[in-house]
Order: C-alpha cells, then sequence, then structure tokens
C-alpha cells in the first residue's frame, strides 16, 4: 500500500475522532476546513531544529488566519509580509513590527510610505526605480537585492517575475548608497514547491560567493542572507523532507552564522499540513464509461490550488465501513460551479459514492482558501480550528475574516 496514503488515511482517522470535529461539522455541515494550530507550532518546532542559527519569517500570504498568527507569534516567529492589509493583521495580533519583513520586490509608493510610518525598516527591492522609491518614501531603510535564480523544476518559478542577475548588483548598491539607503544583504527565493536539494545549496552557494566578491573589492559589508522558502509538501507523493535539505545547505550557512543574520521564509512548509477539506458528494453520473462525481468545492473554492500551483492534493473517503468494504476505482472529482473547467482531479482510485458521502483532502492549508473566489456566488468556505483552548486565543475565536472561525475544543 502507499505508505504516504497510508499515512495520510490515519490522520484523518485521528482528525475524525476529535468531537470537535464531529460538532463543527454538525454546525456548518460542507464544505469544511479543518485547521489544526498545534500541526503549525510542530512544523515551526522541526525547522527551527534543522536550522538552529536561522530566524523564520512566516509567508502570511499562504494562509493568514489569525490562529496560525498566534501560533507562530506565541513561539517566536518573524513574518514576512507583502501588502500593508498582511502588515496590518500581524499587527493586530499583537507582533511587534520589529518582527517583520516587507518582502514584495516591487511596491506602490504609498504603500512604502505607510510601512515606513508604522516602522518597518527592513524592505525587499530589485531594481532602480523600486530604490528611488524608497529613498523618496523610506529614507534611511535598510534593504535587500533580491537576486534571481530560475528554476524550472519548481511548481512557481519565483524567478520569473522578481529578482536581479548576480552581475547586476554592484550597480544596483552604488544606486542604493547614492540615494541614501543601507543595502545590507541579499534575498532570493528558490521557487515554490521545489523538491530539489542541490538547487537549495547552489543558490545559497552563490550568494555567498557574490557577498564576499563584492566586500573584497568595495567598502560594502553584508549583515543578512535571507534565504527564502520553497520546501517542498507531500500532496499526492512523498517529498524530500525540511530536514534533508538543511543536511545540504547547513554545512554553507553555520560558518556564516556568527556574522550574518540568516533568515528563511517558510510559507507552505509550515501551513499546507495543518489544515484538511472536507467535502460532501453532491452528484454522480456515469461519463463515456467513466465514473464521476460532484463535490461541493472545486477549484474556484478552496481547491483552487489545483490550476493556480498545479499541485494536486489526495481525495480520500472519509473514514467509515464504506473504505474498508469497497473496491476501489478511477473516478473524476468535479467542482460544484457551472464552468466545464471547475475538474478538481481525474483517475481518483475512489470507492463507489452516493450523494451525501464525505471526501476528505489533507494538506490544504496553502494557498488554498487565500486564493479562492466567490465565482458563481458561492461564499468563502468556513475553517473550523481543532485546538485545545491555549492554542487559540479568546480575540482569535471571535474572528470573522476572512471566513468564519470556530474553536472546536472542549470549553
Amino acid at each position: 500500500m502507499n505508505t504516504l496514503r497510508a499515512r495520510r488515511e490515519a490522520e484523518i482517522a485521528t482528525l475524525f475522532r476529535d468531537e470537535g470535529v464531529q460538532r463543527a461539522m454538525e454546525l456548518h455541515g460542507t464544505p469544511l476546513l479543518l485547521l489544526e494550530p498545534g500541526r503549525v507550532r510542530a512544523q515551526y518546532r522541526r525547522l527551527r531544529a534543522a536550522l538552529p542559527f536561522a530566524e523564520v519569517y512566516y509567508a502570511v500570504k499562504a494562509l493568514d488566519h489569525t490562529a496560525v498568527i498566534d501560533t507562530l507569534a506565541q513561539e517566536g516567529c518573524g513574518f514576512d509580509v507583502a501588502s500593508i492589509e498582511e502588515l496590518d493583521r500581524v499587527r493586530a495580533r499583537g507582533v511587534p513590527v520589529d518582527r517583520t519583513l516587507f518582502t514584495h520586490p516591487v511596491k506602490k509608493p504609498a504603500e512604502i510610505a505607510e510601512a515606513w510610518d508604522r516602522g518597518v525598516q527592513l524592505f525587499v527591492a530589485d531594481n532602480p526605480v523600486e530604490l528611488d522609491k524608497l529613498a523618496a518614501s523610506a529614507p534611511t531603510a535598510q534593504v535587500l537585492l533580491r537576486l534571481s535564480y530560475p528554476n524550472p523544476e519548481a511548481k512557481s518559478d519565483l524567478s520569473a517575475k522578481f529578482g536581479i542577475e548576480p552581475s547586476q548588483t554592484r550597480a544596483l548598491i552604488g544606486h542604493a548608497m547614492r540615494r541614501g539607503l543601507h543595502v545590507v544583504g541579499f534575498s532570493f527565493h528558490v521557487g515554490s514547491q521545489l523538491d530539489a536539494p542541490r538547487r537549495f545549496a547552489d543558490a545559497v552557494g552563490r550568494t555567498l560567493e557574490l557577498m564576499d566578491e563584492l566586500e573584497a573589492t568595495t567598502d560594502v559589508r553584508f549583515e543578512v542572507l535571507d534565504v527564502g522558502g520553497g520546501f517542498p509538501v507531500a500532496y499526492d507523493a512523498p517529498v524530500t523532507s525540511v530536514e534533508e535539505i538543511a543536511d545540504a545547505i547547513r554545512p554553507l550557512l553555520a560558518p556564516r552564522a556568527g556574522r550574518l543574520r540568516i533568515l528563511v521564509e517558510p510559507g507552505r512548509l509550515l501551513a499546507a499540513e495543518a489544515m484538511s477539506l472536507v467535502t460532501s458528494v453532491t452528484g454522480r453520473a456515469e461519463r463515456g464509461g467513466r465514473r464521476w462525481v460532484y463535490v461541493d468545492d472545486g477549484v474556484y473554492g478552496a481547491y483552487s490550488n489545483v490550476v493556480a500551483e498545479d499541485v494536486h492534493p489526495m481525495i480520500l473517503p472519509a473514514p467509515g465501513p464504506l473504505v474498508a468494504r469497497a473496491r476501489l476505482a478511477p473516478t473524476t472529482v468535479a467542482g460544484p460551479t457551472c464552468d466545464s473547467a471547475d475538474i478538481v482531479a481525474r483517475d481518483v482510485p475512489l470507492p463507489p459514492l452516493s450523494v451525501g458521502d464525505l471526501l476528505v483532502s489533507p494538506a490544504m492549508g496553502a494557498y488554498t482558501i487565500v486564493t479562492a473566489t466567490t465565482f458563481n456566488g458561492r461564499v468563502a468556505t468556513p475553517i473550523a480550528v481543532v485546538a485545545e483552548p491555549a492554542d487559540v486565543s479568546p480575540e482569535a475565536r471571535d474572528d470573522a475574516a476572512p471566513v468564519r472561525m470556530l474553536s472546536t475544543a472542549a470549553s
């Protein structure tokens, strides 16, 4: 049996035994997202153990739910924000502004001014125009220059839109200095969902070599290296563990940690496995000799990651006698909208299903509900927080944005 599938089935079985989960499903019905902040905490601690000298800045864009922010804030995590709205969401949870990093390489002048007024000191830029905007709206700001390291192996090649070639950095540093800005170091992102430790190591090595060359030939002294994120998550197949990736880059980074601040910006790694999606079968059909089922969430909703990122979450039957007794067959799973493009997955091994049966997709915490739409007038899928009372603050339980949130812990 597929070991990843077996592990996911065991995790779902444990989740469904939680009385709070059953109450949440009775209250909300489906579709429903089940968020476990404890798993966010576990992933954070796992990363800290793998890279103990690194400062972790959570990429808020992955999942900006207050339960996630609160959990990571309690752990001492920093926050990578890419908009004023994300910055204010983090600040509203009591996070000091000095634990934030404004990473969007291209910003409106008004955004820069507002972030500067709120106390943000460290910004990312990758071109002279952006440096000019920073100089005008955030005088004396500290700047990380974003480097470009294209990686076609990544699900999302984040150097396709942002970043400069290393050969351009000398001129850009000179431009920044003339405008009164302090270039404190470099940042890069190897690409999202990148299952290639050598790519991480290559980017780190090349950046350190660049820093050494520039320090040897100019008066610049660097203070920060931001190695970004991109750590992969096992959706429908095993991936390289964060420990293995850390093993590839730790020998390069550890000798520099005494002089450089080493930053890392995980989003998916911390959030993805902390949330599961429960859907109901709303219809079934035989089309061209193939089995189809229709469910009440789709690619315009929480399954937006299927289209936006080309990732393929598992779709499993909910725990129960149906799983044990039925023979699996390839099934197409379609979403609830009237658009024929709303296909979640094809050839999913599923038992015969009836209207009302439940399906579950694990690892649905990152880049799912945050990129969902309201196409066809469908509302955002609710999130129920499965946590002990200490894991979620009373304020978080009353939070109503961006979706409803319920603490399912026993009172």
